[in-house]
C-alpha cells in the first residue's frame, strides 16, 4: 500500500514537471514568435529617413520626431520620478514607524498601481491639461506618467533596500554613522543592481505607454526648430511645454485614423523600434553595473 501511493506521487511529480516545462516553452514559443513576426516586418522599414524624417499624410514619411519625443519624456519623468520614488522608499525603510499611516500609504500605492492608465491620463489631463493650465505638454505628460510610475518605481526601491544584509547597516551604525550615512553609503551601494532593476521597469512601461499620454502629451508631432535651444520657447525641441507626440501613440494614431500610406509597415517598423530602444536602454544600464563592478574589483 505505501509502496503503491509513493508510486502515486512520484508519476504525480513527473506529470506535472513535464506539465511545467511544457507551458514555460510554450510562453517562451509565443514570445519568439511574436518577436520573430514584427522583426521581420519591422526590420526592413528601419533606415536613415525613417530614423530622421518626420511624418507624413502623403508618403508615411519617418519617426524622426516622435523618436525624439519618447527619448525626451522618458528622461522628463524619471528625472520626477526617481527623487519621489526613492525618497518615499527611503523613508518607508529607515525612517517611518509600522503604523496605520504606513499602512495606508501602501496600501494607497497598491491602488493606484492598479488602476487603469486611461484613468491616470484622465485624471492628468483634469488636472495638469485642464487646472494647471500646461495644456498638452511634454510637461503634463511626463507628471502623468510619474503618477504612473510612482508605486512601481517605489515599492521595487523599497523591495532592494530590505534585501540589503542588515548586519552592515548595524555595524555601521554601531560605529557611529548616522541612518542617512548608512543608506548613502552602505545600503545603496549594496543594492544597486536592484535599484536599477526597478529604473529598467519603470522606462520599458514609459516608453510603450499609450492612453495616458494620448490625454496629456497630445497627438501631434509639430515640426521643431533644431537650431533653438530656447527651453521656455515652445518651437524648441528643448521645450517641455510643446505637445509631443510620441512612437507609441503615433502607432496608435496612424492605425486608428487609417489616412497614411503603408501604415503596415511604419507601424511594424516603429514597434521594433521601441523594442529596440527598451533593449538599448537595458544594455546601457546593465553594462554600466558591469564596468562598476569591474572597477570596484
Amino acid at each position: 500500500m505505501i509502496k503503491s501511493r509513493l508510486n502515486i506521487t512520484v508519476n504525480l511529480e513527473k506529470i506535472i514537471k513535464a506539465w511545467v516545462y511544457l507551458m514555460a516553452a510554450s510562453v517562451l514559443a509565443l514570445i519568439v514568435g511574436l518577436l520573430l513576426l514584427v522583426f521581420g516586418w519591422g526590420l526592413p522599414q528601419l533606415n536613415w529617413h525613417f530614423l530622421t524624417g518626420s511624418s507624413n499624410y502623403l508618403t508615411g514619411g519617418g519617426v524622426g520626431i516622435q523618436l525624439f519625443n519618447t527619448l525626451y519624456i522618458l528622461v522628463l519623468t524619471l528625472v520626477i520620478s526617481l527623487p519621489l520614488a526613492l525618497g518615499t522608499a527611503i523613508w518607508l525603510f529607515q525612517y517611518a514607524r509600522q503604523n496605520w499611516f504606513t499602512k495606508l500609504i501602501r496600501i494607497m500605492l497598491e491602488i493606484l498601481s492598479s488602476l487603469p492608465t486611461i484613468v491616470i491620463g484622465l485624471v492628468g489631463f483634469l488636472v495638469f491639461v485642464v487646472k494647471f493650465h500646461f495644456g498638452f505638454s511634454l510637461l503634463s505628460g511626463s507628471l502623468t506618467l510619474m503618477i504612473l510610475n510612482l508605486p512601481l518605481l517605489t515599492s521595487t526601491s523599497e523591495n532592494a533596500l530590505r534585501s540589503a544584509d542588515p548586519r552592515l547597516r548595524r555595524a555601521g551604525l554601531a560605529l557611529g554613522m548616522s541612518n542617512w550615512d548608512c543608506i548613502c553609503k552602505i545600503v545603496i551601494p549594496q543594492v544597486r543592481p536592484a535599484l536599477l532593476t526597478g529604473v529598467v521597469l519603470s522606462a520599458g512601461r514609459i516608453i510603450g505607454e499609450t492612453a495616458a499620454v494620448i490625454y496629456t502629451a497630445g497627438q501631434s508631432a509639430a515640426m521643431l526648430d533644431w537650431k533653438n535651444w530656447n527651453p521656455l520657447d515652445t518651437a524648441s525641441p528643448l521645450s517641455p511645454f510643446r505637445p509631443a507626440e510620441t512612437l507609441a501613440v503615433h502607432i496608435w494614431k496612424i492605425n486608428a485614423e487609417g489616412t497614411i500610406p503603408q501604415t503596415l509597415q511604419i507601424s511594424t517598423g516603429a514597434a521594433v523600434l521601441l523594442i529596440l530602444l527598451i533593449i538599448l536602454f537595458d544594455l546601457a544600464i546593465y553594462g554600466w553595473l558591469w564596468l562598476q563592478q569591474r572597477t570596484t574589483n
